[in-house]
C-alpha cells in the first residue's frame, strides 16, 4: 500500500475525447500512434496540455522506477525515437491508471517496459514533481533480488545497468536530467525507525500486561502497515515526499515470544532491553543508516542521542500507526 501522490487537478469526470478542465486540455493518442501490443488502451493514456502548450503524458499523472543495484548501479531505459523526448535515456515508467498509487504505477510500468519483477525491488523513497495539473512520481527502489531487464514492449530501445558516476555522460530525458542530481545525492540515505516496543506497548493501559507476547504481535502487525505505507518525509526530517524506512523493533522479556512479521526486523533482547536498543542503534549507524529511535524513556533517549540517533516520543509513532 503506497501513497497516492495524484495531481491536485485531474479530470475524473471528463469523458474520453478532447476534454477541457480549467484551461487544461486532455488529448487522447492519435489513431495509429504506436502503443504496447497487448490489450486496449487505458483511459490514463492521454496527454495533459496546459494553456501555454506544455504537454504531459498521463491523464492521471505518471510514475517511473529508479531501481538501484548496489553492485551494478541504476537501471536506465533508452527510449525509442518516436516516443516523447525520444532517443534519450531515462527511467522505465509511464502514465498511471485511474486510482493507481505511485508505487503500483511505477512497478506496473517497469514490468511492462523492462521486465522488472515486483518482488525483486523494495521501495525506499518517492520523489514527486508536481506541476499542479499533473504530477510525476519517481519511486526509488533497492534491488533485493538481482535480475536482468528484458525489453518487453516497443517503448524500449535498450536497457542497461549504469554506474552512478556514469549517468551524467548519457543523453538524459530532460525530466530525469533535472531530477538526477537531487536523487543521486539521496541514494546514500537509508533511514531506519528503531522501536522500543516495550515503551510503545506500555504507553496505553489496554491490558497488555496479561499477554505481553500478544500485545507485541499486535504492535508488529501495525508496524508492518507503516512499512508498507511509508512515512512522510517531514516526519523523518528528510527531503522529498515519502520514505519507506526499515522498521526495527526490539522486544524484551515475555514479549520475545511474539512471531516474526514481514516488513519488520525483530531484535529479541537477551538481557536488558535498553542495552539492546542502544547496541542496535550503534550497529545500524555503523552501516550508514540514519536512525530515528522511538521511546519516551528519557534516560534511554539520552543514551541514543549520544550515539548519534535522533529520538521521537511514542506519540510520534502512534500518529503513524
Amino acid at each position: 500500500m503506497c501513497p497516492d501522490h495524484s495531481p491536485r487537478v485531474w479530470d475524473a469526470a471528463a469523458s474520453a475525447g478532447y476534454d477541457n478542465l480549467g484551461g487544461v486540455t486532455i488529448v487522447p493518442p492519435r489513431p495509429g500512434e504506436p502503443r504496447r501490443p497487448d490489450g486496449p488502451r487505458d483511459p490514463g493514456d492521454a496527454w495533459v496540455v496546459t494553456p501555454d502548450g506544455t504537454r504531459f503524458w498521463g491523464r492521471f499523472g505518471a510514475a517511473g522506477l529508479l531501481a538501484v543495484d548496489a553492485d551494478r548501479g541504476v537501471l536506465l531505459q533508452h527510449r525509442v525515437t518516436w516516443s516523447h523526448h525520444g532517443d534519450t535515456w531515462g527511467l522505465p515508467g509511464g502514465a498511471r491508471h485511474e486510482g493507481e498509487s505511485a508505487c503500483d504505477g511505477a512497478l506496473r510500468e517497469s514490468a511492462e517496459e523492462a521486465g522488472v519483477p515486483a518482488d525483486a525491488v523494495r521501495p525506499r523513497m518517492i520523489s514527486v514533481y508536481d506541476a499542479g495539473v499533473w504530477a510525476y512520481a519517481t519511486v526509488v527502489a533497492d534491488v533485493t533480488e538481482p535480475f536482468e531487464p528484458v525489453i518487453s514492449d516497443p517503448e524500449s530501445r535498450e536497457l542497461s545497468w549504469v554506474a552512478l558516476a556514469a549517468v551524467d555522460g548519457y543523453p538524459l530525458h530532460p525530466g530525469f536530467a533535472a531530477s538526477w542530481p537531487r536523487l543521486r545525492a539521496l541514494l546514500d540515505v537509508r533511514p531506519v525507525v528503531l522501536v522500543d516496543a516495550a515503551n510503545v506497548v506500555g504507553s496505553v493501559p489496554d491490558g497488555w500486561w496479561r499477554d505481553r507476547s500478544g500485545a507485541a504481535d499486535r504492535l508488529l502487525s501495525r508496524l508492518a502497515g507503516v512499512a508498507a505505507r511509508g512515512v512522510d518525509a517531514v516526519a523523518l526530517d528528510l527531503p522529498e515526499d515519502t520514505w519507506f524506512p526499515e522498521i526495527v523493533a526490539v522486544l524484551e522479556g515475555a514479549a520475545r515470544a511474539a512471531g516474526d512479521v514481514a516488513g519488520v526486523t525483530v531484535v529479541r533482547a537477551e538481557d536488558a532491553g535498553d542495552d539492546a536498543i542502544v547496541a542496535t542503534a550503534e550497529r545500524l549507524i555503523a552501516t550508514g543508516r540514519t536512525v530515528t529511535a522511538v521511546t519516551s524513556d528519557r534516560e534511554l533517549a539520552t543514551r541514543l542521542e549520544r550515539v548519534a540517533a535522533s529520538v521521537r516520543p511514542v506519540g510520534w509513532l502512534r500518529d503513524l500507526l
